[in-house]
């Protein structure tokens, strides 16, 4: 029985582990890696004609979108995950295929071009492995315990981060000569802030043997409990007051949802003092609020319940306007009228905000405002750090407008969360990994875990491998960054 770290380890994104047991192959998350790559992804010990299931812990492109890679490979067994988590992967991954179709295209325009001097671009895949792939998805309940396969159960734990996220409990009992062991693994998929908008706190796992947990922000706190609503009806007034738009870039899935349902408290109160429309500019997320609706008894918290029950949609409200086609998202910047516009993608490495950010980044009286983490190397990373000037579309931009962020609307939860998490168990794991961290902070974060709970931790590398069934770390994986490899010969 063993665990080899295939992704997102020492680097926050590209989640992928794999876990062999009675005699299974089992994939738990195989996402994409965005921003800047720290540590290359390894390859899975196997074909994908071999994996028998994934165990996905939600939707997000960075857990899921290699899914369908898998299926161009060959692997034709079954996707376990949240019943939400199956809805939004069928419109996310199908969007996934959209910009990898999109992209091959420009870039084999260019290469015809180029009189042969650039090569053909073929996407990892198309839209008939997306929608095929989604076919072997099983959603699952919450708290339910399923068996999948012989000495192999598993269930799903709200975990609080989106819509359908889950801690995944593993067990696996393998056949050995002194009887049978059984070993509990969990995954803690990416573990969600507390106090958020619509959707649960986490709920805690009580006991395991393993666990291999996330560390986004393993070191570092979001601070005091945040006021959504008075940060940002602050930030729409003083926007508003010199003239300027207020330009958001949001993940389409879970926090433009999040965003709506704070916008509609400050529409109907009024609290920003005159009436300002908002435009929803990115056709996955209007798709994705339509499947919130529809989740709203197994996945919101009360207070959304409660709204929805006395007839208010709680992801609605006057002045919002919806930019599906091209046209309508161009048009948008011919309103003159200070408005709030939310776009995708979220760290502004493609998708249209980048085209608002054209019109906008220059304008010092307009706000960009980041609401959510933004990867090394991103677009998004750069400007919240202060780069002045940036291109876009090949085009110089100076940036003028003011960068801002709204502290505390992370979708994961701070050290503090992650430790409280982590505390919940009975007893001390056997070994917890640190995995779905920046490089330093996967090591910071385990020391803070031996430190704080006496556990033994390790903070894996790609294509460490470990034994479950004796508790040994069989290999330490490649230590050696891309930065810091010789470029090949």
């Amino acid at each position: 029985m063993k665990l080899v770290f295939i992704g997102a380890t020492h680097e926050v994104t590209g989640s992928c582990t794999y876990l062999e047991a009675c005699g299974k192959r089992i994939l738990i998350d195989f996402g994409m890696e965005q921003g800047r790559d720290t540590y290359e992804n390894v390859r899975i010990p196997c074909t994908p004609g071999e994996i028998d299931y994934v165990l996905l812990t939600h939707a997000h492109i960075d857990h899921s979108g290699l899914i369908p890679l898998m299926y161009v490979n060959g692997f034709r067994g079954q996707v376990y995950s949240t019943s939400a988590t199956a809805q939004l992967c069928e419109i996310m991954l199908r969007d996934s295929a959209h910009i990898q179709m999109f992209e091959a295209e420009w870039r084999n325009r260019k290469a015809a071009r180029s009189g042969g001097k650039l090569k053909e671009f073929v996407p990892l895949y198309d839209m008939d492995a997306a929608v095929n792939v989604c076919k072997q998805f099983v959603g699952c309940e919450y708290d339910r315990v399923y068996d999948i396969a012989e000495g192999i159960k598993i269930r799903f734990t709200d975990v609080g981060h989106l819509l359908g996220s889950a801690s995944i409990e593993v067990w696996a009992t393998e056949k050995t000569e002194n009887g049978d062991v059984t070993e509990k693994i969990v995954f803690s998929g990416d573990i969600g802030n507390i106090n958020k908008p619509i959707i649960k706190d986490p709920k805690h796992v009580r006991d395991a043997d393993y666990v291999v947990m996330e560390s986004t922000y393993g070191n570092r706190s979001h601070g005091g409990t945040p006021n959504y609503v008075e940060d940002l009806t602050d930030i729409f007034k003083r926007t508003f007051e010199r003239g300027g738009n207020v330009v958001i870039p949001s993940f389409a899935v879970g926090r433009t949802q999040e965003l709506l349902y704070i916008i509609r408290k400050i529409k109907e109160d009024n609290l920003v003092g005159r009436d300002f429309d908002v435009y929803m500019d990115s056709p996955l997320a209007i798709e994705a609020t339509n499947i919130f609706i529809k989740n709203v008894e197994s996945c919101f918290d009360d207070e959304a319940v409660e709204l929805v029950r006395k007839g208010i949609n709680p992801l609605s409200f006057p002045g919002l306007k919806y930019a599906t086609t091209g046209d309508e998202s161009k048009q948008i910047n011919f309103d003159p009228n200070p408005k709030v516009i939310i776009s995708s993608s979220g760290m502004c490495e493609a998708g249209r905000i980048r085209h608002h950010l054209k019109h906008n980044l220059w304008r010092e009286e307009c706000t960009i405002l980041f609401v959510g983490y933004q990867a090394m190397g991103t677009l998004g990373r750069r400007l919240i750090e202060g780069e002045k000037n940036v291109k876009l579309f090949g085009e110089p931009i100076e940036v003028k407008a003011r960068i801002e962020s709204l502290h505390g609307i992370s979708g994961h939860a701070d050290m503090n969360g992650l430790l409280k998490w982590l505390g919940a168990f009975k007893e001390a794991p056997q070994r917890v990994f640190v995995v779905h961290g920046e490089d330093t902070v996967t090591e910071e974060f385990a020391k803070t875990v031996e430190e704080k709970f006496g556990y033994q931790a390790y903070a894996p590398f790609p294509c460490s491998e470990a034994d479950l069934l004796t508790n040994e770390i069989l290999s330490e994986g490649v230590k050696i960054p891309v930065k810091a490899k010789k470029p090949a010969q």
